[in-house]
């Protein structure tokens, strides 16, 4: 038995639909000779080894949980099935395994490679010159794998997938109904990346040849020692280290491995409701976003040669931006029309992946939030945090 689904790139540079033939149990893993340790690993390199515009190759280096979304449109009958509410996100119980080969078996799903930092490596490759972003996480030996390797082969984005050969990779089941979206999440292989990968010789010697770090607080689940590994590398040789504030149970609930990291931190990114769960898990009385922002921007440092910068984005409202000792900064973002908007499920992907992009490119605080906003822009225009084909080139909003 075989079926076709319709598969789509979240952030790559291409936003497109393209059949993609799968049969239950198969496996198309493209494979290299992995380095020294127990776990394979699943990677994709572009066959270019230099940037003409002066950036390093492979000067961003991010790390996260890689995940493929299963979309489909469904109705109260499925949600009930599964014990589902219309609009919410959880992570999968035992009961909830099913949904993933149940969407694919029996609806018309859309197969989307996500993961937040996943999605934000694509979006800074889709700016930045070719070879300029490479992305660290685990994957199975799978199907669903295999995808996930096709997706970023197409976003010209490097990979070194740490592959669990015991474990499933990660899933999201969303199911839509009207304009609400389910989404179970079982995170599969994602949750089993360990230090080893990352200390492991080829994986490592990208560490140390990055000149940015991104990470995603939803790593905070899975394998606190890695990303203190590259706050620490970060912090020893003046590197930029950006990190996500991802979502509010991250400050309630990982509050210690959070805290463990926020000396390291260069950059802090996250929206209002993420800001607004980190002051009240940290004693802030205020819920002034500004106050907030300044609040991170303060916080002890551990890197003195570089100040504290905390972006708070806010919907359509300004993005506020704190710099340590600075006067808070406010930037309204670029309007767009009621009816161009298609989905904005990836606009604080897309919005870090164009300002650490700029970052990295070397531009100025203001213009890395204008090329964040304006990558996010496009993205709400697409489905999923996914960008326009032909790629359209970023002109700042004051030329």
């Amino acid at each position: 038995m075989s079926y076709t689904r319709r598969f789509v790139c979240r952030c790559g540079p291409l936003s497109f639909r393209t059949p993609v033939k799968i049969r239950p149990h198969q496996t198309f893993l493209h494979r290299t000779v992995a380095p020294p340790s127990k776990h394979n690993i699943l990677k994709y390199t572009s066959k270019a080894t230099v940037n003409m515009s002066g950036i390093k190759e492979y000067a961003l280096l991010c790390l996260e949980n890689p995940l493929l979304d299963i979309q489909a449109q469904g109705d109260q009958a499925l949600l009930d099935k599964y014990g589902l509410k219309p609009n919410d996100a959880i992570l999968a119980e035992e009961k909830h395994i099913p949904i993933y080969e149940d969407l694919l078996n029996n609806y018309s799903a859309k197969l989307i490679a996500g993961g937040g930092a996943q999605n934000t490596a694509r979006g800074a490759q889709y700016i930045l010159p070719p070879n300029s972003v490479v992305f660290l996480g685990g994957v199975g030996d799978d199907k669903y794998a295999a995808i996930l390797h096709d997706a970023v082969k197409t976003a010209g984005l490097r990979v070194e997938y740490r592959v669990d050969k015991t474990q499933p990779t990660g899933r999201c089941g969303v199911v839509i109904t009207d304009h609400n979206r389910s989404m179970c999440t079982d995170l599969g292989a994602a949750n089993h990346y360990d230090l080893e990968h990352l200390k492991s010789p080829e994986v490592w010697k990208l560490v140390e040849g990055a000149t940015h770090y991104f990470v995603g607080g939803y790593h905070l689940t899975v394998c606190p020692p890695a990303i203190q590994a590259l706050a620490e590398e970060a912090a020893k040789n003046n590197k930029a280290f950006v990190f996500s504030l991802s979502a509010p149970f991250i400050s309630q609930f990982f509050k210690e491995p959070l805290d463990a990291t926020a000396p390291y931190w260069d950059y802090v990114i996250g929206n209002e409701t993420e800001a607004l769960a980190w002051a009240e898990s940290h004693g802030v009385k205020s819920k002034d976003i500004k106050e907030i922002a300044k609040a991170l921007a303060a916080l002890p440092k551990e890197n003195k040669k570089r100040e504290r910068v905390a972006i708070i984005t806010q919907g359509t409202l300004p993005t506020v931006v704190a710099v340590n000792g600075q006067d808070v900064k406010e930037y309204p973002v670029h309007a767009i029309e009621k009816s161009l908007i298609n989905d904005t499920t990836g606009a604080g992907d897309a919005f870090a992946a164009g300002f650490t992009a700029g970052l990295v490119a070397g531009e100025s605080l203001e213009q890395c939030v204008d090329q964040g906003q304006w990558l996010a822009k496009l993205s709400i225009q697409e489905l999923g945090p996914s960008f326009p084909f032909p790629k359209q080139t970023y002109k700042p909003t004051s030329q």
